[in-house]
């Protein structure tokens, strides 16, 4: 079944992919023994925080007709869908050392990178009546997230 997404349908699983980051961060900040790698996992689990409040008060903020749904899907299955995408994709439980500091700056750079094939992937499937020009925000927002992990990544090795 082929469906065209909303904007607002994507907010919604930008802000679960923010939820899931935080989830990835505090619990690795949680098994962490080095106070400084605890810290820098606790304030990217802020990262995620402020963007996952970015992205539902761009959601609270749409008109009604991005927020229109364009087909037909009473059972809910294109949202199911991207949800279990987006779970699958971006900081999906990972066979890691969560005590490796860089393998886990490693893992989140993949994550976020993901993400962002992800809205990429979601951009073709929005229409522009359907709020498509917000997804580059999202997009903005997870660049933002790789310059941070790149710089902290760069700073561990040297």
């Amino acid at each position: 079944m082929a469906f065209e997404y909303n904007i607002e349908e994507i907010l919604k699983i930008a802000e679960q992919i923010e939820e899931n980051g935080v989830k990835f961060y505090t619990d690795a900040a949680d098994a962490a023994s080095d106070s400084d790698a605890k810290q820098l996992l606790l304030n990217l689990a802020d990262f995620e925080k402020e963007h996952k409040k970015a992205f539902a008060s761009i959601r609270e903020n749409l008109s009604e007709k991005e927020k229109q749904n364009l087909i037909f899907d009473p059972q809910d299955e294109s949202a199911q869908y991207l949800k279990a995408l987006a779970d699958m994709r971006v900081f999906f439980k990972k066979q890691i050392d969560i005590k490796n500091i860089e393998e886990i700056l490693k893992e989140a750079l993949i994550a976020e990178k993901d993400s962002i094939l992800f809205y990429q992937a979601m951009k073709p499937l929005i229409s522009e009546q359907s709020g498509k020009e917000k997804i580059q925000i999202i997009i903005k927002e997870e660049m933002k997230h790789i310059n941070i992990l790149t710089e902290k990544l760069t700073a561990l090795k040297n």
